[in-house]
């Protein structure tokens, strides 16, 4: 009896637990997106910043005033 019993809440846990998980994947796929979204934001900000920094370098190695 003692065996049937910890089988039957071994069984019960491994039931809660899947459940917890399938109940947990949509917000697991929703994470997943927003994670996509917020690191190609961070990407395109990123890229703006290295082409700001280029120009500013281009800029000031050609139209550099000459000191005397």
């Amino acid at each position: 009896m003692k065996a049937f019993l910890v089988g039957l809440i071994f069984i019960i846990a491994v039931l809660l637990l899947s459940g917890i998980g399938f109940l947990l994947l949509p917000f697991i796929f929703v994470l997943g997106l927003l994670m996509r979204i917020l690191l190609s934001i961070i990407f395109v900000i990123l890229c703006i910043w290295f082409l700001g920094r280029f120009i500013i370098f281009v800029f000031e190695l050609f139209f550099k005033r000459k000191e005397a």
